[in-house]
């Protein structure tokens, strides 16, 4: 894990001030989180805590009736560690009554559709809440495209998105995160029996030092082979990066006038302040 090593408390303050921060300047003082009992929703919500008191975080419990128990109690017990408020909202009435019309869909199709499902509802009670939905998706997710547009992948903003999933691990542990939590295999829970490294066919450890090598600091594949990866999978990695890069931006707008949005006009969210 050489060059995944993560000075804990240094990026526990930074990423705590940067949720602070980006919440109180656009006048908002609360975030709402979708807690799922795993290891990515515990952490934000531990670092919106910590950032902005328990008592301006909510958690929303969103269970499929093939949703783990273990995965609601793990939920349960990350709000009760923090005293943060919560809710529940069973998402199996809406989903079911839509895929009524389409019995013939397949897992990913269900599994994008509770995690959209999912998302409406987070932004739809963080304006009564008046809260910025707070994210979940870690590094790794991001650049392996693996996980929902619009689905898990939105947010308002998202403490995680720089941290590949074992620095994660790691500054959960640091923060106090559970052990049981920690130490579960990562799963969407989005069917029975599904887990992350399963899906994606090879573990975070062995995955996250490509990434590093390829996207941190810019090794070509002959370099990542000679510090000792396979190929094969050094350059399916790659694939799943390129493939999955319109997940990682805005649509793309067709250029008409002379400053197009996100090409010639493109000012961070606080321009003008």
């Amino acid at each position: 894990m050489t060059g995944l090593s993560l000075h804990c408390e240094f990026a526990r303050k930074i990423l705590s001030g940067f949720i602070a921060n980006e919440v109180r300047k656009t006048g908002f003082s609360r975030v709402i989180v979708g807690l799922s009992g795993g290891l990515d929703s515990a952490l934000s919500a531990y670092l919106g805590a910590e950032a902005l008191g328990a008592e301006n975080v909510l958690a929303l419990l969103m269970p499929y009736k093939t949703s783990s128990s273990e995965s609601r109690a793990h939920a349960e017990l990350i709000v009760k560690e923090l005293g943060i408020q919560s809710d529940l909202i069973d998402i199996t009435p809406m989903v079911d009554a839509y895929f009524e019309r389409f019995p013939e869909a397949d897992q990913v199709r269900r599994g994008n559709k509770m995690a959209r499902e999912r998302m409406t509802i987070l932004f739809d009670v963080s304006a009564k809440f008046r809260a910025l939905v707070l994210g979940t998706s870690n590094k790794t997710e991001l650049l392996l495209g693996y996980g929902t547009l619009y689905g898990d992948m939105a947010s308002a903003i998202n403490p995680l998105g720089d941290l590949y999933k074992t620095q994660v691990r790691a500054l959960a542990g640091h923060i106090g995160i559970p052990e049981a939590i920690i130490r579960k295999e990562p799963s969407g829970d989005l069917w029975v029996g599904q887990t992350d490294e399963a899906e994606l066919g090879f573990t975070y450890e062995e995955v996250d030092q490509v990434l590093h090598l390829m996207v941190d600091r810019r090794f070509e594949i002959p370099d990542i082979v000679a510090a000792g990866f396979d190929e094969q999978f050094v350059r399916a990695v790659l694939a799943k990066i390129q493939s999955s890069q319109y997940k990682r931006r805005l649509p793309l707008i067709a250029k008409i006038s002379a400053r197009t949005i996100d090409r010639d006009f493109r000012y961070p969210r606080d321009w003008g302040k």
